[in-house]
């Protein structure tokens, strides 16, 4: 099933949220919902009975989803909406993916916690997206998600939560000195957190000392293979937001950093650099036990 969206009104749908609304009649079958360039300015939720559903944008610099909500915006109740529902794209379904799109939260820097993409799925892809915000750009709730070709940029946490998560060819890009890549907050147990393949690292003019990474919850565990740095990151690589306790429960990890950024004997001593044979372990089909998202 196809159905279509335009901003301009020459498709089944003009707003992005009635064509999600309308698949409650789709009986579970695969939908696909093709975007036409334009910007829709919207807040967005796919709910958890949604049927798997593909969001096909036609280019990622022309087809654009942006709203400005943030933790301090009032809600209907009068209150303040706070992190978990200050996203701009919210996807709470089983199966879900993301095409040729760029996602934006526009409430703007100093603004606090606004969430671009609220990822809660069990098993979501988003390719070739654009994920733009400042902190907290990107929740990654639970599930196994994949990101392919991506850029994602913040200043302060802007990958947080607590999926396993794969980010391939991706590019990262740090707004603000003295901030932090990722929050991740991987339960207990739980062998893969976010793992980075093959992706860079890039930054704004004047951009320094950046943290890979802060462990959010105790155990957290990010890995970075292979990925080009530039010299925003800061020498020592990862911090422990204050708790040293969490220094013997986090799992940070490296292979094969390159660039300015990759200033390997700097790194702080309760981080790894990964050997050859254990980062061949870190392939998508291990990492996600099996599941492969390609052609997903």
């Amino acid at each position: 099933m196809v159905i279509t969206v335009s901003a301009q009104g020459d498709a089944d749908y003009r707003r992005l949220q009635d064509a999600v609304d309308s698949l409650a009649t789709a009986g579970g079958a695969p939908v696909t919902i093709r975007i036409k360039p334009g910007v829709y300015e919207e807040k967005i939720t796919i709910p958890a009975t949604a049927p798997p559903i593909l969001l096909l944008g036609e280019d990622r610099e022309r087809t654009i989803l942006t709203w400005s909500d943030n933790a301090h915006t009032l809600g209907a109740d009068g209150q303040p909406l706070g992190t978990f529902r200050s996203g701009t794209l919210n996807v709470l379904a089983e199966s879900f993916t993301v095409e040729n799109m760029t996602i934006r939260n526009a409430s703007g820097p100093g603004t606090g916690q606004a969430v671009a993409a609220f990822v809660d799925a069990g098993r979501a892809v988003f390719r070739n997206a654009a994920l733009l915000g400042d902190q907290d750009t990107l929740y990654t709730g639970q599930g196994l998600q994949y990101y392919n070709d991506c850029y994602i940029e913040g200043d302060v946490d802007y990958i947080f939560g607590a999926a396993t998560a794969v980010f391939d060819r991706c590019t990262l890009h740090n707004k603000r000195s003295r901030g932090y890549i990722t929050a991740a907050s991987t339960p207990e147990g739980t062998r893969f957190g976010y793992v980075f393949l093959d992706c860079k690292i890039t930054s704004g003019e004047g951009v320094r000392d950046v943290y890979l990474g802060r462990p959010w919850r105790p155990y957290a565990h990010v890995a970075f293979i292979r990925t080009v740095m530039d010299g925003s990151v800061a020498a020592e690589g990862w911090h422990n937001w204050g708790q040293p306790d969490r220094e013997g429960t986090s799992r940070y990890e490296e292979f094969a950093s390159s660039g300015p950024g990759a200033d390997l004997g700097a790194r702080v001593a309760w981080s790894r650099q990964l050997s050859a044979a254990e980062a061949a372990d870190y392939r998508i089909i291990e990492i996600f036990g099996g599941w492969h998202p390609e052609g997903y």
